[in-house]
């Protein structure tokens, strides 16, 4: 069975979903230290870290991003019920 370890970034609006992604993108702040001040998930203490999981064990929607995109490239936003996500896939293996 296929498991994957990632990271995420939960927050209520897109924009600053798009924000956070651009300034992680420009190297203005790391993953990690932006999921710990701005992240609305418990996780976001650990660095965004979700540890690792299966198939189904997530939001379909982000489930089709950890398990089919590309492993070390930051996704998003990505809309679930929750919020805006971006999400980090660390490792996968199918």
């Amino acid at each position: 069975m296929a498991t994957a370890s990632a990271s995420h970034i939960l927050v209520e609006d897109e924009q600053v979903c798009k924000d956070l992604k651009a300034q992680i993108e420009s190297g203005d702040t790391t993953f990690a230290e932006a999921a710990a001040s701005y992240s609305q998930c418990p996780s976001g203490n650990d660095g965004g870290s979700l540890g690792s999981f299966g198939p189904g064990q997530m939001v379909p929607e982000f489930d089709t991003v950890v398990f089919n995109g590309e492993v070390g490239t930051i996704h998003g936003p990505i809309q679930t019920q929750f919020g805006y996500h971006l999400i980090d896939i660390t490792s996968r293996e199918d």
